[in-house]
Order: structure tokens, then C-alpha cells, then sequence
């Protein structure tokens, strides 16, 4: 398995966290893989085999050959039907609003192909992404293709764009009523707002945060013991930790400390 990420230019770096790669051959005995939610938007194109996604209902689909997957607020899961080979666009919180054509919080949890996002223009830059010869070549072309649909879309809200970077900055350990009144907006705008400029509430995002800060402590075995990893992410308690973890990993902290989840740790935004 070969993963790699790639920064952004100047002109995207605001909106684009990075672009990454993933190559591996294909499995005897495919697993399911678990991807955690991580506050950000994909743009996923799919020069191997596709993948299976599976539906909380317990059906399962194949993912289009190219898609935006919106804002996850639960484990995804999915498995490789052969060969992999992914490029990616990691977008930030906020990072997809200016290139949206449906409304953020109808994408959520859902991988909507290019197609249905940008018609004919969809279908082209899939051709040309996949058809591509290398990463380099691959990241000239999507930022060509969102270039020149920036030039005339929908601004970013200035208030709701402090509003996720106070809570990137605090971990998510802000309440939304200290960040209501330190953004100066009543919560009710603010929760509108950001469900339509993010995709999902500004507590959703909070948790995810929270969760994510404390991933990579367990990623890099930065505690003691699963109670003292609790309070370093601030949780309240043991059951608000547990709660949280696994609404967001569909595992306790035990169970998913005791698992190999190599795919998963990729898509927890620790690049």
C-alpha cells in the first residue's frame, strides 16, 4: 500500500487541506475498511477498481468512478472490489461551499458523482483525471478545473468561517454558546448558517474535532490508559468518551484499540 499527500497552490490553499494518493494491489480477502468522520469534504476519483460502500441499512452500493462525499457524521464503511488507485481532494470544513451546486447538507453521508455536481463539465474532468499519466499532472488539472469555477460562485461567510477556525483552534472543546457570543451571532443564525455553509451544526463538527484531537493521541500512544486518554480529551466522563467514540467510529475505544484499521487511519486528517 502506498499513500502519499500532495499540498495545494497558493491561489487553493485556503480551501484545500491536500490532495493524496493511495496505490495497492488487489486483496485475496478484501475487509471492510472504516473511514472516521474528520470535518472534511472528498473528491474522490477512482482510477482502479471501484469500491463498495456500505449503506447504514446494511445494503451496499458501488461508488461512482468520481464523486464529492459530503460531510460524514458516522462511520463509512467500504472494501476494495480489486486493484486500488485513488487521487483525492481533502477540502476543509468549508473549503467545498464555493464549489457546491446542491445544497451542503443534502451531501451528507452520500457520495454524489461529478456527473450530478457539474454535468458535462463533471463527466470531462473525470476523463481527463483518470486517463492521466502522473499525481503532478493530476493536480494541474483539478485545480485548472476549480479555478475557473471560483471565479464567479458564493462567497464564504466571514462569521461562520471564524466560527470553524475557533473551533479547529480549541479542539472542539468550545461550547456553542461561548462561540455564539465570541462571534457575536445568536444561535440560531449561527446554527443555520453553518449547517448550510459546512454541511452539518457546529456541535457535529465540535465532536468530530474533539474526537479527531484525540485519535492521534491514541494513534501515537500518547496516554496511559483509556480512562486518562477520556480526560485528556476533556470529555466530561468516562461514558460521554464512549458515547462519542463510538458514534463516530462504530467502536468502543477498547474494541478499536485492539483492531487494525491501516485504511482507516488515513482518512482521520492526520496528515
Amino acid at each position: 500500500m502506498n499513500y502519499q499527500t500532495f499540498l495545494p497552490s497558493k491561489s487553493l490553499e485556503s480551501l484545500i487541506k491536500c490532495y493524496w494518493t493511495l496505490e495497492s494491489p488487489k486483496e485475496e480477502n478484501p475487509q471492510k475498511q472504516t473511514i472516521i468522520p474528520d470535518g472534511c469534504m472528498e473528491m474522490i476519483f477512482h482510477m482502479g477498481n471501484l469500491y463498495k460502500q456500505y449503506l447504514k441499512n446494511g445494503d451496499s452500493i458501488i461508488q461512482p468512478r468520481s464523486f464529492v462525499i459530503g460531510q460524514l457524521t458516522q462511520p463509512l464503511e467500504i472494501e476494495s472490489t480489486g486493484e486500488t488507485s485513488i487521487f483525492s481532494v481533502r477540502f476543509y470544513p468549508i473549503g467545498f461551499l464555493p464549489f457546491a451546486t446542491i445544497q451542503m447538507k443534502e451531501m451528507e453521508n452520500t457520495a454524489v458523482s461529478l456527473k450530478i455536481l457539474f454535468g458535462k463539465e463533471g463527466q470531462e474532468i473525470e476523463q481527463k483525471i483518470t486517463n492521466s499519466g502522473s499525481t503532478l499532472e493530476r493536480i494541474n488539472l483539478i485545480e485548472t478545473f476549480l479555478l475557473d469555477r471560483l471565479a464567479d460562485t458564493k462567497t464564504i461567510d466571514i462569521k461562520i468561517k471564524s466560527s470553524v477556525n475557533k473551533i479547529l483552534m480549541a479542539n472542539g472543546q468550545l461550547s456553542i454558546d461561548e462561540l455564539s457570543k465570541q462571534i457575536n451571532i445568536n444561535q440560531r443564525q449561527l446554527q443555520r448558517k453553518f449547517s448550510a455553509t459546512v454541511g452539518m451544526s457546529p456541535k457535529q463538527l465540535s465532536k468530530i474535532v474533539r474526537l479527531q484531537a484525540t485519535l492521534k493521541m491514541l494513534l501515537n500512544k500518547q496516554f496511559t490508559n483509556l480512562t486518562s486518554l477520556a480526560y485528556q480529551g476533556e470529555y466530561y466522563d468516562q461514558a460521554h468518551f464512549i458515547k462519542d467514540f463510538k458514534e463516530f467510529t462504530g467502536l468502543t475505544p477498547k474494541d478499536f484499540y485492539s483492531k487494525s484499521l491501516e485504511l482507516s487511519s488515513l482518512f482521520y486528517g492526520t496528515d
